[in-house]
């Protein structure tokens, strides 16, 4: 019984239940967790692949180079941004997601706990289990949240799509692979040449 209460601890949310930043800041539990909308989404039981690993950091270096001494910083997950709809208060904030890798201009969006407010660039590199979560509940959240591009990469294919916000609308690239160098629209000047970038990831 005892076991039981403590595991209740652990575990303070349901399926069932909408949970604010307020709530995910008193919660004691070893995983990565995320709130959509007020919903909790728990991240894949084992850690990422390494090809994952290597992709994000590979990716986070060459947007660290290449922005050094310029107004925007990159971060790597884990990183809380809270997006919010209403209100900057922790309790009216229903959206708190950990990206795999982001880029913030606006420095007032920074603070000790992460970013409140939408980075200029998010990406997601997929991982087995939760592309279901990447395509769909974050591309909301993330075009109405004002996310200006939102890039997927999918690390076993190599390939790549950019979402562009565009009238307050995603407008979807084509896919992207081998050959390509991609080009962003929010940070004038970086380019990443997908197939010497996959060389170095392999």
């Amino acid at each position: 019984m005892e076991s039981e209460e403590k595991d209740l601890v652990k575990e303070p949310f349901t399926e069932y239940g909408v949970y604010s930043y307020a709530d995910y800041l008193t919660w004691e539990i070893d995983e990565m967790v995320e709130l959509i909308k007020g919903k909790v989404f728990r991240s894949a039981a084992a850690s990422p692949r390494m090809k994952h690993q290597k992709i994000v950091l590979r990716l986070g270096s060459e947007l660290l180079n290449f922005l050094e001494k310029k107004s925007c910083e990159v971060f790597i997950a884990p990183f809380d941004v809270r997006l919010p709809v209403k209100s900057r208060k922790n309790e009216e904030i229903f959206t708190v997601v950990q990206p795999d890798v982001c880029v913030v201009c606006d420095r007032s969006k920074l603070d000790e706990a992460g970013c409140v407010g939408a980075p200029d660039l998010i990406v997601e590199v997929l991982s087995p289990g939760n592309n279901k979560k990447e395509l769909r509940n974050k591309y909301e959240v993330y075009e109405e949240s004002g996310v200006k591009e939102y890039w997927i990469i999918h690390p076993s294919e190599e390939t790549m799509i950019i979402y562009s916000l565009i009238n307050g609308k995603y407008q979807p690239s084509r896919l992207f692979s081998h050959g390509d160098i991609i080009s962003s629209a929010c940070i004038p000047g970086f380019e990443l040449d997908l197939e010497a970038f996959f060389e170095k990831i392999d």
